[in-house]
């Protein structure tokens, strides 16, 4: 049974995290959750792992039971919280598993940070932002944005619906989009609206690629409109592989978990054995 607690990551604010597993187990993996999502997204993935794994998830702040602040909510600043975290749970060599959002997250923690004391990183269904640039080279897809972030912030709950009907395309368990539709609504609308802003269009990350030195895969979703830029980050990355998943849509292991965590362990299990 997975175990909650708090952890303080800077001066008034503490993120609500969820662990389970051995802690003297040799792998630890962090699941990071994306945009406006909460540990418990991630419920199925750690059940599955917590019997060879240490297991950590959290809800980053400003989302779901994490302190709510009006400044710092960008993947710079959640990439901080996560180096105090890891530091504060004594983790060392970690897989770095990050949704969506979460993969901002962890290209701002290598650009900060670096991949020395990280084990392997695990990049799902998105690419790296490439900043005000997408504006420029992008422009339908950067207005259609746009349009949603009206939608977004004239009726949070309808369009929160919306994107989770969007985003999972497979038949889940009673009640799991009804409480990531809630946990969701915990992150204030205008906070929201900034995160997006931040991890889509204010920074190009993508030099953090080519600075990569632990391991990483990267897993996509055969529908996503980002599939041939997360490709590509094959080639700029020095130890990566890529795998498609099929039938699925952004919540790729929501739609398909069993295909999910055998990549998974199996990118596990071969860091092990390095």
């Amino acid at each position: 049974m997975a175990a909650e607690g708090r952890v303080a990551v800077a001066p008034n604010v503490a993120l609500r995290i969820v662990e389970a597993g051995d802690p003297a187990a040799r792998s630890t993996i962090i699941f990071i959750p994306g945009w406006s999502a909460g540990a418990d997204i991630w419920s199925d993935q750690i059940e599955r792992f917590k019997s060879e794994s240490r297991v950590i998830s959290f809800d980053p702040r400003s989302q779901g039971e994490s302190t709510k602040t009006v400044t710092g909510n960008t993947p710079e600043q959640r990439a901080a919280d996560l180096h105090v975290l890891l530091t504060k749970e004594g983790v060392h060599g970690a897989v770095l598993v990050g949704w969506s959002q979460a993969v901002q997250d962890i290209a701002a923690y290598v650009q900060r940070f670096g991949t020395r004391d990280i084990g392997g990183i695990v990049l799902v269904d998105a690419a790296v932002s490439d900043g005000a640039n997408a504006i420029a080279e992008r422009p339908a897809e950067v207005a259609f944005q746009f349009r949603l972030f009206s939608t977004y912030l004239g009726n949070q709950e309808a369009y929160l619906r919306g994107m989770f009907r969007a985003i999972v395309s497979k038949p889940q368990a009673a009640g799991v989009i009804d409480r990531a539709v809630s946990t969701a609504m915990k992150t204030p609308s205008s906070i929201g609206m900034s995160m997006l802003v931040a991890d889509l269009f204010t920074a190009d990350r993508r030099d953090a690629l080519p600075k990569i030195t632990c391991p990483v895969l990267i897993i996509a979703a055969a529908s996503s409109r980002e599939l041939e830029r997360q490709k590509a980050e094959v080639r700029v990355i020095k130890k990566a592989q890529f795998v498609q998943i099929d039938d699925s849509a952004h919540a790729v292991f929501l739609d398909q978990p069993n295909r999910f965590s055998a990549e998974l362990a199996q990118f596990v299990r071969t860091l092990a054995g390095r």
